[in-house]
């Protein structure tokens, strides 16, 4: 069952029905991997969609990263 097929008051059971071994936990990042390889990358008529979601995601985690150096330099004078 997908999760968003799930009711709130059945979520306590659905998470314990999951696999939390390394093993589950790497299956199911390749299947999320599947999943959009197939959706956006691997398709006939290909786009622009996919790859610029993997570039807006890279650019974001690098803002994440970055941040606490950004903010300190924005205090910064520059005279």
């Amino acid at each position: 069952m997908k999760l968003l097929d799930v009711k709130v008051g059945q979520l306590s059971t659905w998470l314990a029905m999951r696999d939390f071994t390394p093993s589950g936990i790497v299956g199911a990042f390749r299947r999320g991997y599947d999943r959009y390889y197939n959706k956006y990358i691997n398709v006939r008529k290909g786009g622009l969609g996919g790859i610029s979601m993997v570039l807006a995601g890279y650019v974001v985690l690098s803002y994440i990263w970055s941040y606490s150096h950004l903010k300190h330099d924005r205090r910064r004078k520059y005279h």
